[in-house]
């Protein structure tokens, strides 16, 4: 039986299918358009994962879209009512789109994959939960969805137990945590629902100086976790920006100019909005403990992005344990829809061993043979020498070793925004100039920003302050006492991003300014050569710990084909590239002509 999961229209559209209940295939539209966050009705993505399954939309047994369109439109409609006659601008931009397509999405799916079955519509923040307790590995579980908004909900909570889910509460539009995390995104000069990652990474460059203000003017926040926020300082309701007059009069100027140069004001504002989040997050997870007494959580939403938010959490200890949804965002929306239905819907069983996730590791997207990745390099005349996986280890290692960096394009595409090793860039943790080297030349990016370390599984406890696997890059911990290097009072002052260049570890390539690291284990089961390779480097040269950050340039999204793997390592300063058992070394290849046009020559294996 094939059911098939879709998110579209907000942000990070995406397909997902399911046959007889486990996830065959998922991936994001963007990977295949190429714009980043690509909200689109994701065509490709549908087609890639049809194809993954031999099937064809006629072949489909149950289709179902991730939210409620006429339930999201109502919300718009009432908001802008309420506001009238301010927002006039917003709504005439926004309301043709509904009239022509987003309200029609059943008409749509059928035209789009030829499908003439039934449709189901879960609401959002059920599509988010579902994608949360139904993959975990536990049979019964509580959830809470934190995001920006659904239909009217931006905050839930409850319970999963063997297949079936119960929302108990929510809160609902306009106040919401992600939306004023996003605000705070916005004030400091970062792009809106891409930038939050880059206020999380500022913020341990500043103090908290902004906490009180938030809490006094913007929040109402209760012991339960409930909130209400004060929207005279906000304009997302209605406006074309997040923040209000009154808020700039309140943090004392407009909003940073994007690219202009940061200074401590907004590294304070990041620490203080970061503060603000991590406390509301321990008080509804507090409140849903005592509410649901399950001994599990599980979490999605975008806000369960927020990694050192989950790794406080986590250290809490106010559940055994916690599983946060790899691609927590509006793309795993469509995940949790197909199983919604799967389980929620059609009523089948669903039993857990207590231990293992059905995401496979995040390795759903496509995968492309050496056959045919040879064929591209071949048919293109690009330099390159296949070798046997040992050698190739050894190989990499070495390079690595050497302080080269390499990109990394093996096995099937992550689901989710984090590179887990099949589409990743990596590099030395020990040397003191791959964070800057990778930021600058490779990335395109702000020098402040940190970089994940991939730790072999058996060592994730040896290197950080943490008791288990963390294997999505969705949990901070801190670098291990005994691997950090002393760091005198001087060196500790207030210099903000020149804090960057104190060594604070034996991985200063991982190590943020406050010893706080975003790990990734990495388990031989679930990407068994690029665990190879990690135990290749730590034999060859004694650590079990590189840099992985992902196969992109800023602005792009991470790379799906070779093609898109060739483009990123020729238009940066990546020494080597890896793609299955072919090594590519820069020196010897052809500067890029300026007639580059792969797209119509190259198919999906």
């Amino acid at each position: 039986m094939n059911l098939l999961g879709i998110s579209a229209f907000y942000h990070d559209s995406a397909a997902c299918l399911l046959t007889d209940g486990k996830i065959v295939s998922a991936a994001q539209e963007e990977r295949f358009t190429r714009k980043k966050h690509d909200a689109s009705f994701p065509s490709n993505a549908i087609a890639y994962c049809l194809e993954s399954g031999g099937i064809s939309g006629c072949d489909l047994d149950l289709v179902a879209f991730y939210d409620k369109p006429f339930l999201k439109f109502e919300r718009i409609l009432e908001t802008y009512l309420s506001y009238s006659p301010f927002g006039i601008r917003s709504f005439l931009k926004a309301i043709p789109l509904w009239i022509k397509k987003k309200l029609w999405i059943k008409d749509l799916i059928k035209s789009e994959i030829d499908y003439p079955g039934t449709i189901l519509f879960p609401q959002h923040h059920e599509s988010h939960a579902a994608s949360a307790f139904f993959p975990s590995p536990f049979q019964q579980a509580a959830f809470v969805t934190m995001d920006g908004v659904g239909e009217w909900a931006t905050t839930s909570f409850g319970f999963g137990e063997n297949n079936r889910i119960e929302l108990m509460a929510d809160i609902r539009f306009p106040h919401s945590l992600g939306l004023l995390y996003s605000a705070f995104t916005y004030y400091a000069g970062f792009k809106v629902n891409s930038g939050e990652y880059k206020l999380m990474g500022l913020a341990p460059y500043g103090q908290p100086a902004y906490k009180d203000l938030i809490y006094r003017h913007l929040i109402d926040v209760k012991d339960d976790g409930s909130f209400k926020l004060n929207m005279d300082y906000f304009d997302y309701g209605v406006g074309l920006t997040m923040t209000s007059s009154a808020f700039h009069r309140l943090f004392d100027g407009p909003p940073r100019k994007p690219e202009s140069r940061l200074t401590q004001k907004e590294m304070d504002i990041a620490a203080s909005i970061q503060k603000v989040t991590e406390e509301i997050v321990l008080k509804i997870a507090r409140h849903v403990k005592k509410e649901t007494g399950m001994k599990h959580l599980c979490l999605a939403g975008g806000v369960a992005l927020n990694c050192v938010a989950n790794g406080k959490l986590l250290r809490e200890e106010l559940f055994d344990d916690i599983w946060i949804q790899p691609a927590a965002g509006d793309a795993g929306g469509a995940v949790g829809a197909a199983l919604l239905s799967w389980y929620q819907y059609l009523g089948n069983e669903r039993k857990t061993d207590g231990r293992t996730d059905f995401v496979n590791g995040a390795y759903l997207g496509p995968e492309f043979s050496d056959a045919s990745i040879e064929h591209f390099l071949s048919n293109n005349g690009y330099p390159f020498l296949k070798m046997e996986d040992a050698a190739l280890f050894e190989k990499v290692a070495d390079l690595i070793a050497d302080e080269k960096v390499i990109g990394w394009f093996r096995g099937r595409m992550e689901f989710g925004p984090r590179a887990l090793g099949a589409r990743s860039i990596i590099g030395d943790a020990r040397s003191p100039v791959m964070q800057e080297k990778m930021n600058r030349k490779i990335k395109f990016r702000e020098s402040f920003r940190p970089f994940a370390p991939s730790v072999m599984k058996e060592y994730v406890s040896d290197y950080f302050d943490i008791d288990r696997e963390s294997p999505y890059m969705l949990l901070v911990a801190k670098v291990k006492e005994d691997k950090r290097v002393k760091v005198t009072d001087l060196q500790k002052g207030p210099f903000g991003l020149e804090r960057l260049n104190v060594v604070r570890s034996v991985l200063p390539a991982i190590t943020h300014v406050d010893y706080s690291a975003r790990i990734q284990s990495v388990d031989e089961k679930t990407n068994p050569a690029y665990h190879q390779l990690i135990s290749t480097f730590h034999e060859r040269h004694g650590c079990p710990v590189i840099v992985n950050t992902s196969f992109n340039v800023r602005g792009e999204p991470i790379v799906c084909s070779p093609e898109d793997a060739y483009l990123c390592f020729m238009r940066t300063d990546m020494d080597y590239l890896v793609m299955g058992n072919y090594l590519l070394d820069k020196t010897r290849q052809k500067p890029l002509g300026s007639d580059v046009n792969w797209r119509s020559t190259f198919e999906l294996d």
